[in-house]
């Protein structure tokens, strides 16, 4: 009698840890869900931003016609490129180039420069990038989370048969900013 009690305590001792593995799977995965949609919704803002900034620097800077093309080409591809977060940060690094060398003509340019709606332009496009970056900390944090849990046992006897699996970090080149160069005269 007394090994049948024992028998019973054992078997609701691992039911009880595989619910509790189970939901700490649930909550991290939910973690990483989280994490995708804070940067999803920053990356559309810039996407958002582009259109903008293009026409206030095509107004001062006509001639610059590849840029502005190379730029609209990488926003349509960084849009296509979906929830697959080793695609999306691909096609966003290579948007985050041509962003750049926009933001750079302003030194170009100095009356695009001047202009206040140019600076404010780069100042929401210097925030969403700020922005982008704390996103994808947060969520590769929790994708880190996730694959230890789901690769470390006991938590991997339960992701398996429960179509747990690991997620993929992403991965972005923030931009090249123009830092303006400083001449002291060949003094070091």
């Amino acid at each position: 009698m007394a090994a049948l009690f024992v028998l019973i305590g054992v078997l609701v001792l691992l039911v009880v840890t595989a619910i509790i593995l189970y939901n700490n799977l649930v909550a991290k995965r939910q973690m990483v869900n989280n994490g995708w949609a804070d940067i999803d919704v920053q990356l559309k803002r810039r996407a958002d931003l582009i259109p903008s900034l293009v026409a206030t620097v095509r107004g001062y800077a006509s001639h610059e016609r590849q840029l502005f093309e190379e730029v609209v080409e990488k926003r349509n591809q960084a849009r296509e490129a979906g929830d697959d977060a080793a695609a999306r940060g691909a096609a966003e690094s290579a948007l985050s180039r041509p962003i750049g060398k926009l933001l750079a003509l302003g030194e170009d340019y100095p009356e695009l420069k001047a202009s206040a709606n140019f600076k404010d332009l780069q100042d929401d496009v210097s925030d969403t990038e700020n922005k982008i970056e704390m996103a994808r900390r947060f969520y590769n944090g929790a994708v880190r989370e996730l694959n230890t849990a789901v690769e470390t046992f006991p938590g991997s006897l339960i992701a398996g048969p429960f179509g747990f699996h690991q997620a993929a970090y992403f991965e972005i080149e923030t931009a090249d900013r123009a830092l303006p160069e400083v001449d002291f005269g060949g003094q070091s």
